[in-house]
């Protein structure tokens, strides 16, 4: 299969996000590149890859972030498994059982959890992940809830809660469980489904 590139811009400031996203059996590779006004602070330039093996657990992530003179970066390394290490492969005891990601910046991440579960329609699973913030790239651990509301050929809903701080969002999603539209945050522009 070839590369689908998608188009996501935010619902209340300037920006852009773009993903060329490779789905095969055995893996998937995702490499976006993020151009934000994150509240007030000056534009952030976000770029991230990561590797999934073919059940979409997270075995590598990369991310670089620039705003102003400020360059950050990130390395993580996971087993699949829910063990995680940092770019040196120093264990990260502290993200123990974590097998998702979610960069906060981006709505790509919620397709993990999405198509690891495979839910069917009245399922909902608790998930704990690996929560990247932007600008500061600080990681920490979030417990979170995946509910499929509905599934049907070629799209889904699906509600995401932040069990932490009772944020709730319902997420329609397309047939390989990209998001259409995050309320009041991201919504998809163009077909989305562009072939390379």
């Amino acid at each position: 299969m070839g590369a689908r590139h998608v188009f996501w811009e935010p619902s209340s400031e300037a920006g852009l996000e773009h993903l060329r996203l490779e789905l095969h059996h055995d893996r998937l590779v995702a490499d976006g590149l993020i151009l934000r006004q994150v509240r007030q602070d000056a534009p952030v330039r976000l770029w991230y890859r990561l590797r999934c093996d073919g059940s979409a657990c997270v075995r590598g992530a990369q991310l670089r972030l620039w705003q102003e003179d400020a360059e950050r970066h990130l390395d993580l390394q996971a087993d699949g498994a829910g063990r995680w290490a940092d770019g040196a492969g120093t264990a990260l005891t502290d993200l123990d059982g974590c097998i998702d990601l979610d960069i906060a910046a981006t709505p790509f991440t919620n397709t993990l959890p999405i198509r690891r579960l495979g839910l069917r329609p009245g399922g909902a699973a608790d998930v704990e992940v690996v929560y990247i913030a932007v600008p500061d790239l600080r990681v920490s651990r979030v417990r979170q809830r995946y509910s499929c509301l509905r599934a049907e050929k070629g799209c889904g809903v699906y509600l995401y809660e932040n069990l932490q701080n009772g944020f709730r969002a319902e997420l329609p999603v397309d047939a390989d469980g990209l998001v259409l539209d995050y309320p009041e945050q991201w919504r998809r522009r163009g077909p989305g489904g562009a072939t390379t």
